[in-house]
């Protein structure tokens, strides 16, 4: 008598606990598929936005122009151009406030520039706990179901006079799945939390110098 050891055949052999806990992780992993897909298309536009922004910025045009260009697409504007967006407003409001100094203006656009800088680095993490948790989880709810599948089969081993490894190997089998598919699970989702950690980590370096530099330029206009 042979056993069939194809992996569907596993699957729906296996028991009721070692499904569930395949369940949890197959869909864990759609899930983290959506959402790496999702990441991947968000940060490299924010790249790419950010390029444009900066090629358009430095070119030595109005800051005002640049301004009520950019606030006419008030829903479309992401990273450094909200950031800009933010901070030149905040200057442009404060300085026409009377009895206001010019430290005062300044530290308040920078302070609308971190806020704004806060919001679009919420944005730009989102989704990225999840991997983390589905890339450090998944390897123990595979192990859980993987324990329990072995624990059933020496179970069952208990009710028969002579054991053999054809009785166990079924067993063994559809548990070792579960094991496969947390690992399955766990490695895309780490290995996408952390490119994508470091992608946001120089955003947000990027964007921290340009506030910098825009803290800056604000300055020197001022004085002007």
């Amino acid at each position: 008598m042979t056993s069939d050891l194809s992996l569907f055949a596993l699957i729906l052999d296996a028991s009721l606990v070692v499904q569930l806990v395949l369940l949890v992780l197959v869909v864990a992993s759609v899930i983290s598929w959506t959402m790496i897909l999702d990441r991947t298309r968000v940060l490299g536009r924010a790249r790419k936005l950010a390029d444009r922004f900066e090629e358009r910025f430095w070119s030595g045009g109005d800051l005002g122009a640049l301004y009520k260009e950019l606030s006419q697409d008030e829903k479309g504007g992401q990273g450094l151009a909200v950031i800009f967006r933010a901070g030149f407003k905040e200057f442009v409001r404060l300085r026409k406030v009377e009895d206001t100094d010019m430290p005062s203006v300044l530290q308040g656009a920078e302070r609308s520039m971190r806020v704004a800088l806060s919001r679009e680095m919420d944005r730009l993490e989102t989704n990225l706990a999840f991997l983390a948790t589905v890339g450090s989880t998944s390897p123990y709810i595979g192990l859980f179901g993987t324990v329990w599948g072995i624990m059933q089969s020496f179970h069952a081993l208990g009710n028969v006079e002579q054991a053999t490894l054809a009785l166990v190997a079924p067993g063994i089998s559809e548990a070792l799945v579960a094991t496969a598919i947390g690992l399955f699970a766990a490695i895309p989702a780490v290995i996408a939390y952390n490119r994508y950690s470091n992608q946001v980590e120089r955003l947000n370096n990027r964007y921290e110098e340009f506030i910098e530099e825009f803290a800056t330029l604000l300055q020197r206009q001022g004085r002007g």
